[in-house]
């Protein structure tokens, strides 16, 4: 089966920053393929590389069998693209907006079905001015997929949408992948890739650094749980701290944060608490997650 996605050894400097250094992947048919990174990695220019927007100085880009430079107009007419920053002018009605994406295009689907998926039915006859962030946010999508696209990429999806239209456009991205579609998507949330990618990049500094699957990142951190509860003023960390598979132990205030690692440890804590007499509430465990990976393999710092 042909390949979604092949680079090879991409490259891609601009005067004083190397933005893309010798990049390499592969994206299978059907796959949600996440990238992420700090501001500055890489991300935007990579995926503008594989959409035929930017150049690259070097390295071989192949999507959906095509040369994105040399394939442009056919490469097109088959993938969805949904830019980080978008602007339609602000007295084109929605409408219009749709029947003129569909313009561009050999095949068109039903727009009119996209905006009901996307909730913009009766927004039909708006201006495209008139639309909140986030309406505008779902018109981009839907004239990303105008085309009926065979691969789509969406460029920081959910940037600027409230918690419950971002769970709703998570619905959407498994629809579309549902449908038999790949999806390359970024974006800085990483519960966000952790929930939709089947395999996640981890870039920094123009490089990829870690790639696999959320679990699979995570596993190979080997990263700590956190044990997180409140105790009265009596209580005392040196309780736990010889509690096997217990790394350390943080107390600021009454919250306690218990340290460590072992399928055993959340029992072994709640028994030296109970052996001890501690009173404590609220007890919830934090397992190590994608974010937890990102930050140690980037840093905690922040960045331009």
């Amino acid at each position: 089966m042909e390949l979604a996605v092949q680079v090879e050894h991409l490259h891609k400097s601009y005067p004083n920053v190397v933005a893309v250094d010798d990049v390499s992947f592969e994206i299978q048919p059907g796959e949600i393929f996440g990238m992420v990174g700090p501001n500055g990695a890489g991300k935007t220019t990579t995926i503008e590389c594989l959409e035929g927007l930017r150049k690259p100085d070097r390295g071989t880009v192949r999507v959906l069998g095509l040369d994105p430079q040399q394939d442009g107009y056919a490469l097109h007419q088959r993938i969805g693209v949904q830019l980080q920053e978008c602007e339609l002018p602000p007295r084109l009605k929605v409408w219009e907006a749709c029947q003129l994406f569909a313009s561009f295009y050999v095949r068109s689907v039903s727009w009119e079905g996209l905006l009901e998926r996307l909730g913009l039915s009766e927004k039909r006859d708006a201006y495209v001015g008139k639309l909140s962030g986030g309406q505008k946010q779902r018109l981009y999508i839907a004239l990303a997929l105008i085309n009926d696209p065979e691969m789509v990429f969406l460029d920081e999806l959910t940037t600027g949408l409230d918690p419950q239209a971002r769970r709703a456009m998570w619905d959407f991205v498994r629809h579309i992948r549902d449908q038999g579609k790949t999806v390359f998507l970024t974006t800085h949330f990483m519960d966000e890739a952790e929930t939709l990618c089947d395999r996640v990049a981890i870039m920094d500094r123009g490089k990829i650094i870690a790639l696999d699957s959320p679990e699979n990142l995570v596993r190979r951190l080997g990263a700590e749980k956190r044990v997180i509860f409140s105790a009265n003023g009596d209580f005392s960390p040196h309780v736990l701290e010889a509690v096997d598979g217990v790394s350390r132990v943080e107390r600021s205030g009454d919250r306690v944060v218990v340290y460590g690692t072992g399928d055993r440890l959340i029992s072994r804590v709640v028994a030296a608490l109970e052996q001890n007499r501690c009173d404590f509430q609220d007890l919830r465990v934090q397992q190590p997650n994608l974010e937890d990976v990102f930050l140690s393999l980037t840093g905690r710092e922040m960045r331009e």
